[in-house]
């Protein structure tokens, strides 16, 4: 049997969440009918609709819902149109991907972006679009977002957060100020296939999808409405378990990373310094590929990886170590171990026992 350790790629779909998703399912109806059955499903939207926003507590924003965190990414650079966009060296490709030429903000040794930086870069531009993640997929490190929207705003310009890994894990106060947020189902429990897009209210966003003005004109198609039932569940789950699961899985991190480096005093954790999700923790073992450590861990029955899972299912040099660590090997050496709702004691000391006979066989510290 596998450990999973791969909450930050995605999370196993909660059973909770498969019962929502069992029980819509049998009801039939197209949320843009006007007959009873339509206008069922219509309501279970809306509902869900509901318990996204109050998930990172913007009850006063727009809820689109999208495919997943890339639309939602996509539809809030390319929608807003704005000429100029800023991007932080950290993102998720699904930002990098949409803006591809857009200057990139350095980031510090410990990942947090450089806010002396930021500040220069705003002004030295006209307004346009800033787009600064909440919390990085890889290492975890999360950013000082509401101080970020204070200096956009005060520049003129609009925020755009990618906060799926953030969602459900960290007080959504820091997102009060976000004009734009990217969310994603399947993070929290939830399935695949389903994000949202939340957008402060009066903010024209032009849609990339264009039909039968579903979404309210922003996201054309039949809604996903059994996908969409999910991720309401897992909304609603991750929001009521948040403060407890963050106590549970720090202290399961925490375990996890005094034991790593009281075995290997060679081993280096991205970002330790800074604040980090509670359920992540970035390794590295300096003189071992990350590839390497994945396949070995794979064999010993433990699922983790190196950088992002949206990457064609290719480990390469992670940009976002690079950011970190210019020049230096170790953004090829990191892997990421991410817990979640299941992680348990157990699963830690399977992957520490694995994690130590690799390190024991393969480090150049251990020979």
């Amino acid at each position: 049997m596998t450990t999973y350790l791969d909450y930050n790629a995605t999370a196993p779909i909660r059973p909770s969440v498969i019962e929502a998703m069992t029980e819509a399912a049998r009801v039939h109806g197209n949320p843009s009918s006007v007959h009873a059955a339509g206008r069922a499903t219509r309501h279970r939207i809306e509902a869900a609709r509901r318990a996204v926003a109050a998930l990172v507590a913007r009850e006063d924003a727009d809820v689109i819902f999208t495919s997943g965190g890339t639309e939602a990414d996509a539809l809030a650079i390319r929608g807003l149109g704005r000429e100029r966009v800023l991007v932080s060296a950290i993102e998720h490709d699904a930002v990098l991907a949409a803006a591809p030429d857009a200057p990139r903000i350095p980031v510090t040794a410990e990942g947090v972006v450089d806010l002396a930086a930021l500040e220069t870069l705003l002004a030295g531009s006209d307004p346009g679009l800033l787009c600064v993640m909440w919390a990085n997929n890889e290492t975890g490190v999360v950013q000082p977002v509401a101080e970020i929207a204070r200096l956009a705003h005060a520049a003129g310009w609009l925020l755009h957060v990618d906060a799926v890994q953030g969602a459900g894990r960290l007080d959504p106060i820091a997102l009060a100020e976000a004009d734009t947020l990217a969310l994603s189902a399947h993070k929290l429990g939830g399935p695949p296939g389903v994000g949202a897009l939340l957008i402060r209210e009066g903010l024209v966003v032009t849609p990339l999808i264009a039909g039968g003005g579903q979404e309210r004109g922003r996201r054309s198609g039949t809604e996903n409405d059994v996908g969409i039932a999910g991720f309401a569940v897992a909304a609603s789950t991750a929001a009521e378990e948040r403060e407890g699961e963050a106590a549970r899985l720090t202290a399961l991190r925490d375990r996890l990373a005094t034991a790593l480096l009281d075995r290997a005093p060679e081993a280096r954790v991205m970002g330790i310094q800074a604040e980090r999700l509670c359920n992540t923790l970035s390794v590295a073992l300096p003189g071992v590929a990350a590839e390497t450590q994945v396949m070995a861990l794979d064999l010993a029955g433990i699922a983790v990886s190196a950088g992002s899972a949206c990457s064609s299912g290719k480990v390469k040099r992670s940009h976002v170590l690079d950011a970190m660590h210019p020049d230096d090997p170790i953004a090829g050496q990191a892997i990421r171990v991410s817990l979640g709702w299941a992680s348990t004691g157990e699963d830690a000391d399977r992957f520490l026992q694995a994690w130590g006979a690799m390190r024991d066989r393969l480090s150049p510290a251990a020979r």
